[in-house]
């Protein structure tokens, strides 16, 4: 494993004045030009939203005919939790008749194809209502339009040359919007077309006479939890969703379906936090996606019944061990390939292009993060996708923007990929098997003509060394508790020189460390996946950490979270 090169944010001593948790926070929040998040009221206003008067006439106009709505969401969580919200909150807002489709990954891939219009045509809907999906659906919008069905664009996407001919598109990064969040999940984005209509309804008169105004607020479990999930910058506005979905979490105020999945992972509700959100009920969640069919995640989010939404739960965490066994088993086929790619070559390109013939393309993504984190490549692992062509799913490191790399190389030797598109830090594309070397050679020598030729190691930033005196349950209760943190805001990272006084690996694969600070003082510290690192804890190390609780058995006590151990 690859140390991380260690760079302090907040300089050699930028906590040594600070005495309590809450300063400490506000120390914090200062390095990241930040502050606590304001509510709700201090959101981006949806006016701004480029094609929301079209949208919302739609809606509105459908609404009152008695339409048949469908949601056609994505298959991750994002798009699921999108989904849900859609659902729920077109319902609250006394739409007569709303259901949704989750397009299999394995049957259909992703977004509107022509394939998924005609199967929700057969459902005999009104008007389709994409959800993380629909921005670069120009084919399958054009066939909806065919069969005579309306499409509404909900999208967050970067759109390509063209956009779809649809009634509307609200997407906060197609060209003229001046909406300034442009980091809005797929679910906030339905978020706030919730909201707008809700504002057109009242002013046409619309709640009032047995049909109430619904509280969006209530839904803002579904926002915070696809927002974190899927890992778009938190900038103020979406620190504020997040921050205002956890309040509600908290305060017992969440549906049946996110209280379920984070008490199977084993976390209190009452204590959430977004790291909770993104390694606990996220991972869940997506599962089903992966490996079988995301509607058991939309259903267990739509589930006003504790007993069904905790049944569906445990249905996810089952499925979800699966795939962490698949994941296992693929990861380490993944490091042999990398293993004896560094020998042949003398040195690992700059990229990494991996395939295994019996990889299951749901659980690829996975594979290429942890190769990623491990090599610090942009990395693409590829399985069979059971239609003569490779899927991949494209991981890529800060400073190269993936999707254009694969761009550059669908530029250079157009017909290499079948099919591409995603984001600056990720991204999917298809290929023909035959397809694979060329363009593993010519996505490699792209990359590295982007990175200008240097491909560095990896680089930790830590926000300085934590007085002993502060390294308190308090303070890690502060911390938990101070977010939301995640892209964009990162959650803090100290480091400092420490004794160990002890180090044992648990579960085989974790290390477990007793180690004091110079001021003295014991405190205990884990290193999820790290067992090669044992060799080097001993005597005084260095050490990169979150501060954290350990609860275990009802004992709540703080602990190091490890990011990098290094002797010294």
């Amino acid at each position: 494993m690859t140390q991380p090169q260690i760079r302090r944010r907040g300089g050699d001593a930028p906590f040594v004045d600070v005495h309590s948790p809450a300063e400490l926070l506000a120390r914090l929040y200062a390095l990241r030009s930040g502050e606590a998040p304001p509510g709700l009221g201090a959101l981006a206003p949806f006016a701004a939203l480029r094609g929301l008067d079209a949208a919302l006439e739609t809606l509105e106009g459908a609404l009152r005919d008695g339409a048949h709505l469908l949601v056609v969401g994505d298959y991750d969580a994002d798009g699921a939790t999108g989904t849900a919200l859609a659902v729920r909150g077109l319902r609250a807002l006394g739409a007569a008749r709303v259901s949704y489709l989750i397009p299999s990954r394995f049957d259909f891939g992703y977004g509107l194809s022509p394939a998924v219009a005609e199967a929700a045509h057969a459902l005999g809907p009104d008007l389709l209502i994409t959800v993380d999906n629909g921005i670069s659906s120009v084919a399958g919008v054009a066939r909806a339009r065919e069969l005579g069905l309306a499409v509404l664009v909900t999208d967050h996407h970067l759109p390509g040359e063209r956009l779809p001919e649809a009634a509307a598109i609200v997407n906060p990064n197609q060209p003229g919007c001046d909406f300034p969040s442009k980091d809005l999940a797929g679910v906030g984005v339905v978020f706030y077309l919730l909201m707008a209509l809700r504002a057109r309804l009242r002013e046409r008169g619309w709640f009032g006479a047995g049909r109430a105004e619904p509280n969006l607020a209530t839904l803002l479990d579904l926002v915070a939890l696809g927002t974190v999930a899927d890992v778009v910058t938190l900038d103020r506005n979406n620190r504020i969703l997040v921050e205002q979905g956890l309040r509600r979490i908290r305060a017992g105020h969440c549906g049946p379906g996110v209280r379920a999945l984070l008490r199977v992972a084993g976390r209190d509700p009452m204590r959430a936090s977004a790291t909770d959100l993104a390694f606990a009920a996220a991972p869940r969640l997506n599962a089903a996606g992966r490996l079988e069919d995301m509607s058991v995640g939309v259903e267990c989010l739509l589930s006003d019944d504790a007993e069904r939404a905790s049944a569906l739960a445990q249905q996810l965490d089952a499925i979800n061990r699966r795939r962490r066994e698949i994941e296992g088993e693929m990861k380490a086929q993944a490091e042999t390939a990398v293993q004896a790619l560094d020998l042949a070559e003398e040195g690992l390109p700059a990229a990494l292009c991996l395939y295994g013939a019996d990889w299951h393309q749901g659980v690829s993504g996975i594979v290429a993060a942890r190769i990623r984190e491990r090599y610090h490549r942009p990395v693409i692992a590829f399985a069979d996708g059971g239609d003569g062509l490779l899927r991949g799913s494209a991981r890529s490191i800060e400073g190269l923007h993936v999707r254009d790399a694969i761009d550059r190389v669908d530029q250079a030797e157009p017909g290499l990929i079948t099919r591409f598109g995603g984001h600056a830090m990720a991204a999917g594309l298809s290929l023909r098997a035959e397809a694979l070397e060329p363009f593993r050679a010519r996505f490699a020598a792209v990359v590295g003509e982007m990175l200008g030729g240097v491909t560095s190691g990896p680089e930790l930033v830590s926000d300085g060394p934590l007085p002993a005196r502060l390294l308190t349950l308090e303070t890690a209760e502060t911390l938990r508790l101070g977010g939301p943190w995640g892209k964009g805001f990162p959650e803090p990272c100290f480091d400092g020189e420490f004794e160990v006084l002890q180090a044992r690996l648990v579960g085989e694969r974790h290390l477990k460390l007793r180690v004091a600070p110079p001021e003295g003082g014991a405190i205990e510290a884990i290193g999820f996946d790290q067992a090669e690192r044992l060799a080097l804890a001993h005597g005084r190390v260095r050490l990169a950490y979150r501060l954290d609780v350990n609860d275990y058995r009802g004992r709540r006590s703080p602990q190091l979270i490890l990011e990098s151990v290094q002797p010294i």
